[in-house]
């Protein structure tokens, strides 16, 4: 399995002949390396319906006939724009041929602006990622505050790899990220959302540099295999 990072929280994980994107925010994102137009996708996950997080799965999905997966209410509203989506919620498993996708709970907002008319969309609770395929198990908290079920969540998955957000004001900053490595017991553990916008730049070699567990503070574009 290859995972790749792109900026803000963009992970790419290829496994099983399958290219699957995370909350693909590509366009308006200056920290990817990523051009929206040419990136290929077999399948979308989705945390929640923020725009920086969306970003360009509506285009990609359909250039693409990818597969998004996504909170219920996400996913509806996406395929009222012509995707075809998998709608799963918080504590729901599901077995594709490409991995396992479990949701788990995150402590944020989730909704769409749409700018040009000036109206924000509810999209239903936020959520994290566990995924599993070729024995290994990746976790993407997503957006997300610090809260005690990390725990939880590590006690009961074997975690190889954590993707945790250590921006700060919207999400956990580095040292509640940090406790959150700790808890969640990951093998490994990769700092994302941060120095996107002035409000969240961070030091992720310093983030890593704290942590008890192998901390890789990965640029746009690093790839590492699991």
């Amino acid at each position: 399995m290859k995972i790749s990072y792109h900026g803000h929280s963009v992970v790419k994980i290829e496994t099983n002949g399958t290219n699957i994107f995370i909350d693909p925010f590509i366009t308006g994102n200056e920290t990817t390396d990523l051009e929206a137009d040419n990136t290929m996708a077999d399948v979308i996950l989705l945390t929640h319906g923020h725009n920086d997080h969306v970003g360009d799965t509506v285009e990609m999905a359909k250039r693409n006939d990818a597969l998004v997966v996504a909170p219920f209410e996400l996913a509806t509203y996406l395929s009222f724009q012509g995707v075809n989506t998998h709608p799963m919620h918080i504590g729901g498993k599901h077995e594709f041929a490409f991995g396992t996708v479990k949701l788990t709970q995150a402590f944020h907002g989730s909704a769409y602006t749409e700018e040009e008319n000036q109206r924000i969309v509810y999209t239903g609770m936020p959520a994290g990622i566990l995924f599993s395929a070729e024995g290994k198990t990746i976790y993407h908290a997503g957006d997300t505050g610090l809260f005690s079920d990390l725990r939880l969540i590590g006690e009961m998955n074997e975690i190889d790899l954590a993707f945790l957000p250590i921006g700060d004001n919207f999400t956990m900053g580095p040292e509640d990220a940090a406790i959150a490595a700790d808890w969640l017991k990951a093998k490994k553990v990769v700092p994302v959302h941060y120095d996107t916008f002035p409000v969240i730049k961070q030091d992720p070699q310093a983030f890593v540099d704290t942590l008890k567990q192998e901390g890789i503070a990965m640029k746009a574009g690093d790839e590492l295999d699991l």
